[in-house]
């Protein structure tokens, strides 16, 4: 197993990718739109995945957070709301928010398991500022951290109860930008004292999660050169240190422009930093490539992690759909007539 999550391009695995994912070994892969046409399909794609690998212990991962952010939509899955409705919410009914929160986020897992998906790149944690690129927005809770931490910890119990791992993002936080990573290289200059007390209280109150992911920004008083995926004194004084973060950690998409350089050299430079997984979404072949003369065999460690986290959440039992459906919608009614 080598410590990567790899992209395919498409709805069904091409030969050429086949082949490669049967020779490089990736710990998992991610899904997006792209990927995505039918139940059907979607599970047998997840099937072939396993299938080109030979092993049951696949990461396979989406980004299906409701909102602007749901790789699997109409006309065959529910859309769900954004999780700021429910942090809206929260200020006026806390239990009620909490409550229909759950349900929403056990029938999106259902719906990922149903299909073969095993991890939720969900829940979000940043807090956003009001000048802050809208790339974040209505996918955050709301602007207090406290809020943050409450619902992000609803998520997580919740993604788990129904068998899907969950994955929290973007640590140690990107609330601040103010520009959107995918396009530019964020740069946020706010003191370490106050990013303690702020951005870094929901990652700290979930520290316990198994999978998060890094941010591609630069936090200029702590490391005015590198970001946080690449960055060494990031990782080690602030994501493990500060905020205790003890699961495994993952680089946030490494084909986004944030980075720069050849894949080869960024995927060192996260290892090098700390990271223990690479993940790179676009599917792009001569990307992947690049990224696999990058890397060596994952260590035991890491490989236990993964299986001992892929058994724990494989071993839930199935939700039962039609009363969870039928309890979220009443309490969905309830929710939006607050809001």
């Amino acid at each position: 197993m080598k410590p990567v999550i790899f992209g395919c391009a498409g709805p069904a695995l091409s030969d050429s990718e086949r082949a490669f994912f049967e020779a490089q070994q990736p710990a998992g892969f991610i899904l997006f739109s792209r990927n995505i046409q039918s139940p059907q399909q979607v599970k047998t794609l997840t099937t072939d995945l396993h299938l080109c690998v030979g092993r049951a212990d696949v990461l396979i991962l989406i980004d299906q957070e409701g909102g602007r952010v749901q790789r699997m939509g109409q006309p065959h899955w529910r859309t769900y709301p954004p999780m700021a409705v429910f942090g809206q919410a929260a200020k006026i009914d806390a239990e009620l928010a909490a409550d229909a929160l759950r349900l929403n986020c056990l029938l999106l897992a259902d719906d990922l398991r149903r299909v073969g998906i095993n991890v939720d790149c969900l829940p979000l944690l940043d807090v956003p500022t009001d000048d802050a690129d809208n790339i974040i927005g209505d996918r955050a809770f709301g602007f207090t951290p406290q809020l943050a931490a409450q619902l992000g910890r609803v998520v997580t119990d919740s993604l788990q109860e129904a068998g899907i791992a969950p994955v929290v993002k973007h640590i140690p936080g990107h609330g601040r930008a103010t520009v959107d990573s995918h396009k530019l290289l964020p740069r946020v200059d706010t003191p370490f004292d106050e990013l303690n007390a702020t951005d870094f209280v929901p990652f700290r109150a979930l520290a316990d999660c198994s999978l998060g992911m890094t941010a591609h920004i630069v936090y200029e008083t702590i490391d005015a050169a590198m970001p946080a995926t690449l960055s060494p004194t990031v990782i080690s004084d602030v994501i493990r240190g500060a905020i205790g973060f003890e699961g495994l950690l993952m680089t946030d998409d490494l084909s986004m422009q944030a980075l720069s350089g050849p894949m080869s050299e960024r995927t060192e430079a996260a290892l090098a930093a700390g990271c223990e997984l690479i993940l790179h979404c676009n599917g792009n072949m001569d990307e992947m490539l690049q990224i696999a003369k990058a890397l060596q065999p994952s260590g035991d460690q890491i490989a236990l992690a993964i299986a001992n986290l892929i058994e724990t959440v494989g071993n839930k039992m199935p939700i039962n759909r039609a009363v969870i459906e039928a309890q979220y919608d009443d309490a969905m009614q309830k929710l939006n007539s607050l809001i």
